[in-house]
């Protein structure tokens, strides 16, 4: 049986969620039905790019050129045509746009899947008669979460009929430890490390997070906060860590490329965002059996189920979040039960495995194949 040839198009393969997301399906699909190849409309072509390269993936770069770029959409047509390709898998709506236009004529069949949502989001008068234009002419739509798909509805006139949720998924095998951090930081036996691992944008509300910890602190000294990341909001971070007085409590750690070691050295992963899709990070923690606590947008309370796998609490609520933290904390039982939970969830609902098999479905369905 001839192999079905699936084409991703994307923005580049940085590291990033959307790329990971991508990775994962080239990586884990079943190599004897299907062939991925990898289209990106920016460059440059990024470290995981050039890393599915060196291991055999086709991939193709042409940065697009300011404005709407016909010159791009023909790229892509001659490239769905010379590699017959069967499916236009479209990732994030720039991509899509191109890749619809593009498989217009061709034999290939579109899928867009949403990574996720601005905040705050908003409505496009563009938009409005382009989208519908769009859906006719693309076979699947898929988000990553129900709040995605919801957005897509609500502000992206995509009627939610029109589109499937398929979870984020990431490779259930956890790396390997290479540096033991709690001993690094010269916790003590019973230090309680809370820990976040996100880039320093506002969207992720780090203040939010320092309050709330601070007001931890208050109450039990033997807590340490761990700040995984850089970015734009490093230099207001700082001062807000030392305006609070709780330098001795917290460790930044800049970027790190390969943070496993750091998480694993966590009791307990914070997520304080005023918006999110579907959390790779959020997915990792849950695999190594972290409690999570959460705040109440997006997908992530579709991800963590309150009480049982983690903590949902209000965004932007400085209290709720450290009463969580503070009951996280003082109760070693409940401590466990919850990362119990988190673990059991992860393997139910957001494997790489999972997520393929959806994926694998689709495409198959699409070309009117049963899956073998």
């Amino acid at each position: 049986m001839q192999k079905l040839n699936i084409l991703h198009i994307t923005y580049d393969m940085r590291i990033g969620g959307t790329e990971m997301v991508i990775k994962n399906i080239v990586e884990s699909i079943d190599k004897s039905q299907f062939d991925m190849h990898i289209f990106c409309i920016e460059s440059p072509l990024g470290p995981w790019g050039e890393a599915l390269k060196k291991d055999g993936v086709p991939i193709s770069t042409r940065a697009r050129q300011p404005g709407f770029d016909v010159s791009l959409i023909k790229s892509i047509r001659r490239y769905i045509n010379q590699h017959n390709i069967h499916i236009v898998h479209c990732h994030q709506y720039t991509p899509w746009v191109y890749g619809t236009f593009a498989s217009i004529g061709t034999k290939a069949k579109v899928i867009f899947t949403e990574h996720g949502r601005f905040y705050p989001d908003s409505k496009s008068i563009k938009r409005r008669f382009v989208n519908p234009v769009l859906r006719l002419l693309t076979a699947k739509i898929t988000a990553i979460s129900d709040a995605t798909a919801n957005a897509l509805d609500e502000y992206e006139y995509i009627p939610i009929k029109y589109v499937e949720t398929i979870y984020n998924g990431i490779d259930d095998k956890l790396p390997e430890i290479q540096h033991d951090i709690r001993k690094q930081l010269n916790f003590g036996e019973n230090t309680v490390v809370f820990g976040t691992i996100a880039r320093f944008d506002p969207i992720k509300n780090h203040m939010m997070m320092l309050d709330g910890f601070a007001s931890l602190v208050e109450q039990n000294q033997d807590v340490h906060l761990i700040m995984v990341g850089d970015g734009e909001c490093r230099a207001e971070i700082e001062a807000k860590i030392k305006a609070l007085q709780i330098d001795a409590h917290v460790t930044l750690t800049g970027y790190i490329a390969r943070p496993f070691d750091y998480l694993e050295a966590m009791d307990v992963f914070l997520l304080t965002s005023f918006s999110e899709g579907t959390s790779m990070t959020l997915l990792e923690a849950m695999r190594a059996s972290k409690p999570c606590i959460v705040t109440d947008v997006g997908g992530n309370p579709e991800v963590i189920k309150d009480g049982e796998s983690g903590v949902v609490i209000a965004s932007n609520d400085v209290s709720g979040l450290s009463s969580a933290m503070f009951r996280i904390a003082a109760n070693f039982d409940y401590r466990q039960s919850l990362s119990e939970g988190a673990q059991n969830r992860f393997q139910l609902k957001f494997t790489s495995s999972i997520m393929c098999q959806a994926f694998q479905r689709i495409y198959s369905s699409l070309i009117n194949r049963e899956i073998s």
